[in-house]
């Protein structure tokens, strides 16, 4: 990974502008939470400026991309489209081998257990809904 002065952050900026034009996303609040971040973390973004590490995975999503395309894109390299991923190999982006129903099974038991775990007084049907709502949204964001 290049060094934070090596990256290419105007780059990002331009494409990352010209995708959420192609998906009709407006650069708004709603649209920034519901990617799980702040419009001023996107916006950074979109001016060619450095944002958290972490914070790249969640523009990856919003704009429809596979994880870790922003930082391919920073090192010179090109988004991975989920929409296009037919041939995963060749595409480049590790997936799981095992069936979709499988990883969404094991995603609602690890939210489950942690839920169980750490919150007080929740019932059973909403952590049963809170597990089917983190699956639903990591599969939109191309995680799983």
């Amino acid at each position: 990974m290049p060094s934070a002065d090596n990256r290419d952050y105007e780059r990002l900026a331009s494409l990352a502008r010209r995708r959420r034009a192609e998906l009709g996303l407006a650069l708004n609040d709603k649209n920034a939470k519901a990617g799980g971040l702040s419009n001023r973390t996107w916006q950074r973004v979109e001016k060619g400026l450095e944002i958290r590490e972490t914070n790249y995975v969640k523009i990856d999503g919003l704009m429809q991309w596979a994880p870790g395309s922003c930082l391919q894109i920073l090192e010179g390299g090109e988004p991975t489209i989920v929409s296009e991923m037919g041939d995963v190999a060749a595409a480049g982006v590790q997936k799981s081998p095992l069936p979709k129903d499988v990883i969404d099974e094991e995603v609602r038991d690890t939210v489950q257990l942690a839920l169980i775990a750490t919150t007080k007084g929740t019932t059973a049907e909403e952590i049963r809904e809170i597990s089917e709502r983190v699956v639903r949204d990591l599969r939109e964001r191309g995680l799983i």
